[in-house]
C-alpha cells in the first residue's frame, strides 16, 4: 500500500523555520560587527567600574575623605580648563576600549591528555601512600588527584618535567628502600629515556621530581681561577653550588658551576679515589688534576696500565717523575714515603724552634697513581712489595706534610684495594655508567638522580666524606688526546734523568739522582736556658756600675757553675749532617714606667781614626868632599 504524502502546509513549514533562523543569525552577526566598538567600550567601562569599586572598598575609612576631596578637585579643574570635558571623555573612552579588548584566554589547568596522565600517576601511587586504617586518606582509588599534586609542569611533547607530590605523614620516608620504590615508580610512569632528580623534604612531607638539563660537554681542561689548595674536578648544575668560575667554552667565556675539591692541612678529605668503567674518563680526570697541580706544586705520576697516557707530562716543570714500570713505581713510592717523613721532621723542628717552615716543605707534592691493582698483581707475581703498602705513610700523614694522593681504578679491582686506601680516600668520584648498587658501594650514599640512558665519557657522581647523604652528579672537563712521547726501554720516564739537568734547590730531588735516605726518628724537644738581657721593668734605679761591670771576653757562669748558654738551639743531626745554629728571634724590650725611666746620654759614634800625616822626605845626602 502506497504511503500518502503530507499536506503542503506541513511539509513547507520546517523549511521556512530554518530559513528564518538563518536570517536571524546573519542579522545578529551583522549587528555584532557594527556594534563591536560599542560593545568593547561598554565591557571596558564595566571592568573599570568593578576595579574602582574594589579599590574604594580596600581603602581605609580614614583615607576615603582625602581621596574624595582630591577626586572632586580634579573634576573641578578639568571642568574649568578649556576643552577639558571633551578631553576627559576621550581619555575615559580610550581607557575603556583598552580595558575591554578581547584577549586570548590563558590555559590555567591541564588539558585532557595531561589530566589523564596525572590521573594514572595518582592511581599508581595509591598502594604506596595509603593504609586501610586512615579515615580520610589523601591517596584513594577514585580520589581527587589535585589535592595530592601541588604543582606540575609539562613540556611541548606532553611529558612531565616537574612534579610536586604531597604524601601522608605516616609514610616511611626515612627508609632508603621505601624511597627507592617511589622513585622507581615515578621514573617508570613519567617516561623512560630521561634523567630525573628527586628532592625529599621529610619535614614538610613533600617530594619534588624534576628533569635536570644535560650537562655541558664542551668545556676542556684548562687552568681555572681558584684559590690555593682548590682543584676543579668538573662542573655540575647551577642550583647545586653557590659559586661560579669563568671558563673558556670554545671561543667564548662563560660562568660555570664547579665541583671544587679542597686540599691542604685543613682539608677534611685530603685524598681522592676515582672509580669507573674502562673508557669512562678516569685517566682524563687525573690529567686534568695534574695540569692544575703544576701551578703551585710538584707531581709524581705512576701509570699502572703502561699505555703511555701521561707521556705528554714528561719534561714539564714540576713533574718529578712519570713511571710506568714496577721497579720505577716502587722506587718512586718509597722515595715519596721518605719525603713525607722528612717534611714531618722539618715541620716539627721549625715549630719547636719558632722558625718558619722551609719553602721546599711547604710546596705541595701530588702523587697520582692510575690502576694500582695492575701493579699489585705484578708485585705479587715477582714476590715484591705491593705499591699500596708504600702509600700508608703519605695517606696517613700526607695532610700535615702537604702530600696529596689521587688514585684511579676500575670497578672490578675494588676488592684489591687495601684497607688503608679505603679509609683515607674520603673524597670519592664515580665516572661512567654504573648501577645504583655500585654507586652506593663506592660513595657510601645513594645518588639523588636516576641513571641516564646514555652516559658519556666523563659524566659521573661525586660525594665528600662530611656529606655522604648527598651524592650529586658532575662532569669532568675533557682533555685533548695527543700522541705520547717515545719512552725508553723498561717503561720508565723521568724529567730529572732524561733532561740531564739537576733538580731545582727548592724541590726534592728525583729518586734516581740520589740514594734513598734512611728512616729518621722524630727529634726530642730541646730545652735551653736563656740569659735575661733586659732589666726588670719595675726596677726603680739602675744597677751601680761596679756591680754591672764585667770583664771583657769572660763568659758568665750560672749558679751551678756551668757557663750560661746563649739563645741558640742546636737541632739534631738530619739527613745532611749537623744543621747550623739558629738563633731565637729576639723579643722586644719591655717598656719602663714613666716615673722610673732613666735617660742615658747617647753613645758617641765610633769614627775611624785620621790617617797620620806623611813624613817629610829626608834631605839628599851630599857626596863627601863636595862643598854645600
Amino acid at each position: 500500500m502506497a504511503r500518502r504524502p503530507l499536506p503542503r502546509i506541513l511539509s513547507s513549514g520546517s523549511a521556512s523555520i530554518t530559513r528564518s533562523r538563518e536570517i536571524a543569525r546573519t542579522a545578529a552577526d551583522s549587528a555584532t560587527d557594527v556594534l563591536h566598538p560599542l560593545i568593547t567600550i561598554l565591557r571596558g567601562l564595566r571592568l573599570l567600574a568593578v576595579s574602582g569599586r574594589q579599590k574604594w572598598a580596600a581603602t581605609p575609612k580614614e583615607r576615603r575623605g582625602p581621596k574624595l576631596f582630591l577626586a572632586a578637585a580634579c573634576v573641578l579643574a578639568v571642568a574649568l580648563v578649556p576643552y577639558g570635558p571633551i578631553l576627559a571623555l576621550i581619555t575615559v573612552m580610550g581607557a575603556a576600549a583598552w580595558k575591554g579588548r578581547e584577549r586570548t584566554p590563558v590555559q590555567t589547568g591541564p588539558d585532557e591528555a595531561e589530566s589523564t596522565r596525572l590521573r594514572a600517576l595518582y592511581e599508581a601511587l595509591v598502594p604506596y601512600f595509603s593504609v586501610s586504617e586512615d579515615p580520610d586518606p589523601l591517596f584513594a582509588h577514585g580520589g581527587d588527584w589535585e589535592k595530592a599534586f601541588d604543582g606540575y609542569t609539562f613540556d611541548g611533547d606532553g611529558r612531565l618535567t616537574r612534579l610536586q607530590v604531597s604524601y601522608p605523614a605516616y609514610f616511611t620516608d626515612g627508609e632508603a628502600a621505601a624511597r627507592s620504590r617511589i622513585e622507581q615508580l615515578l621514573h617508570t610512569k613519567s617516561g623512560r629515556g630521561r634523567e630525573y632528580r628527586f628532592d625529599w623534604d621529610e619535614e614538610a612531607n613533600r617530594l619534588v621530581m624534576t628533569v635536570p638539563a644535560p650537562l655541558s660537554t664542551s668545556i676542556a681542561a684548562q687552568r681555572f681561577v681558584t684559590a690555593p689548595g682548590e682543584t676543579v674536578l668538573g662542573f655540575t648544575d647551577p642550583d647545586a653550588v653557590r659559586r661560579t668560575v669563568p671558563v673558556r667554552d670554545g671561543d667564548t667565556t662563560v660562568d660555570a658551576s664547579p665541583v671544587v675539591w679542597r686540599t691542604g692541612n685543613r682539608s677534611t678529605e685530603p685524598h681522592l679515589l676515582a672509580v669507573g668503567q674502562p673508557g669512562s674518563g678516569t685517566t682524563t680526570l687525573i690529567r686534568s688534576i695534574a695540569v692544575q697541580a703544576l701551578q703551585q706544586g710538584d707531581v709524581l705520576v705512576i701509570d699502572g696500565s703502561g699505555t703511555g697516557e701521561y707521556g705528554t707530562l714528561t719534561g714539564r716543570t714540576g713533574v718529578l717523575a712519570v713511571e710506568s714500570g714496577l721497579g720505577g713505581a716502587l722506587a718512586t713510592l718509597e722515595w715519596a714515603a721518605h719525603e713525607t717523613e722528612r717534611r714531618l721532621i722539618f715541620t716539627n723542628r721549625a715549630r719547636q724552634g719558632g722558625h718558619p717552615v722551609p719553602e721546599d716543605v711547604k710546596r705541595p707534592l701530588w702523587i697520582l697513581l692510575d690502576r694500582p691493582a695492575v701493579l699489585g698483581h705484578l708485585a705479587a707475581a715477582d714476590g715484591r712489595t705491593d705499591p699500596q703498602e708504600l702509600l700508608q705513610v703519605p695517606l696517613r700523614h700526607g695532610r700535615a706534610a702537604g702530600v696529596t694522593v689521587v688514585l684511579a681504578d676500575q670497578f672490578d679491582a675494588l676488592e684489591t684495594l687495601t684497607e688503608t686506601v679505603r679509609t683515607h680516600t674520603r673524597a670519592r668520584v664515580v665516572l661512567g655508567p654504573a648501577s645504583r648498587e655500585q654507586i652506593t658501594a663506592v660513595l657510601g650514599a645513594e645518588p639523588n638522580t636516576t641513571p641516564p640512558p646514555e652516559v658519556p665519557a666523563g659524566r659521573g657522581t661525586r660525594a665528600w666524606a662530611p656529606d655522604r647523604s648527598c651524592a650529586s652528579r658532575s662532569r669532568r672537563p675533557r682533555t685533548r688526546t695527543t700522541t705520547p712521547r717515545a719512552m725508553p726501554s723498561g717503561g720508565r720516564s723521568s724529567m730529572c734523568c732524561r733532561s740531564g739537568r739537576a733538580p731545582p734547590r727548592n724541590r726534592p730531588r728525583c729518586p734516581k739522582d740520589r740514594p734513598t735516605p734512611p728512616r729518621m726518628p722524630l727529634p726530642m724537644p730541646v730545652t735551653t736556658r736563656t740569659r735575661r738581657r733586659f732589666p726588670s721593668p719595675w726596677r726603680r734605679w739602675p744597677r751601680s756600675p761596679a756591680r754591672s761591670s764585667r770583664r771583657p771576653g769572660r763568659r758568665r757562669r750560672s749558679p751551678r757553675g756551668e757557663p750560661e748558654r746563649r739563645d741558640v738551639v742546636r737541632a739534631g743531626s738530619g739527613p745532611g749532617g749537623r744543621l747550623p745554629a739558629r738563633r731565637r728571634p729576639r723579643t722586644p724590650a719591655p717598656l719602663r714606667p714613666r716615673s722610673c725611666a732613666v735617660r742615658r746620654p747617647p753613645r758617641p759614634r765610633r769614627t775611624a781614626p785620621a790617617p797620620p800625616p806623611p813624613r817629610a822626605a829626608p834631605p839628599p845626602r851630599r857626596p863627601p868632599g863636595r862643598p854645600p
